[in-house]
């Protein structure tokens, strides 16, 4: 999530505004009437902004994930050549050269075990294909460990009272996938098993747990949309900024990266690269 997450979050603010004069938007962090489906904002309404990816409860429209996983190793695709080849191109003086590894991804890991490892061996390649490129576009081929100037940022929203914020603390990019804001540490935090609101910093200091940030916003946001093509997934990280014409430079940049990987693991990229 680059760093002009802030001005997508304004754009899907709006966006959720002027679906609630038709859908029905309720009180923040849920509890809807039926029907409604609980957006990843904590917002009740109808349509893709409510039921699409991140939908939290309620008749959401992403496809569960498949009960059982396939026989990939994702560290047989994931190798010591792959990864180098995305991290050497950092220069040396990178604070990522000394932080991300491939060691401390495949600890990650152990915790996502469905990740590369859902439909084909086709599809598995294309799912780590998609992840390493958006993460390549995020950290300037992992050089950076935290958003340039987020601390000057605002990513604190108020409005959640689910999760929120410490008025001392940052929440803006961090990791691999730049995890940011409140309602994103706060789960991530959770899930993981870290203080996400109280301890954000640990996203930038521990390798393992940043890397886990990552596979988590993964899993949750961006893989049950991937079987829409990789543009689906642009839109999913970072939609608002890049998609639509938005920047299609950024999106062409990620569709390259995108492309590249898949050549190197043997498998077509498949159709709906942009968004």
């Amino acid at each position: 999530m680059d760093g002009g997450v802030a001005m997508q979050r304004a754009l899907i603010l709006t966006a959720i505004a002027l679906i609630g004069i038709i859908g029905g938007v309720a009180a923040q962090n849920c509890g809807c009437a039926g029907g409604l489906c609980c957006s990843r904002f904590g917002f009740c309404g109808t349509g893709d902004d409510f039921c699409g990816s991140g939908c939290r409860e309620g008749p959401c429209n992403i496809p569960p994930l498949t009960p059982s996983v396939n026989d990939v190793v994702v560290a047989d695709f994931v190798t010591e050549e792959f990864f180098n080849g995305i991290i050497n191109q950092a220069d040396a003086g990178c604070a990522g050269r000394g932080f991300y590894s491939r060691p401390t991804f495949l600890e990650a890991l152990r915790s996502f075990d469905r990740f590369g490892r859902i439909g084909s061996v086709d599809d598995s390649k294309r799912e780590i294909a998609a992840f390493f490129a958006h993460v390549t576009h995020e950290t300037g081929h992992m050089c950076f460990i935290e958003e340039i100037d987020g601390a000057t940022k605002d990513y604190c929203d108020e409005e959640n009272t689910e999760f929120p914020c410490n008025p001392s603390k940052g929440y803006f990019g961090r990791g691999p996938i730049q995890l940011s804001w409140n309602f994103n540490y706060g789960p991530a935090g959770e899930n993981i098993g870290f203080d996400g609101l109280n301890n954000p910093e640990i996203v930038a200091t521990d390798p393992v747990v940043s890397f886990k940030t990552a596979l988590w916003y993964w899993m949750n946001f961006v893989r049950p949309v991937i079987n829409q093509g990789f543009g689906a997934t642009i839109r999913a990280i970072n939609g608002a900024l890049e998609c639509d014409g938005a920047n299609s430079a950024t999106v062409q940049r990620r569709v390259q990266f995108y492309t590249q990987y898949c050549d190197q693991l043997g498998v077509a990229p498949g159709n709906n690269l942009t968004c």
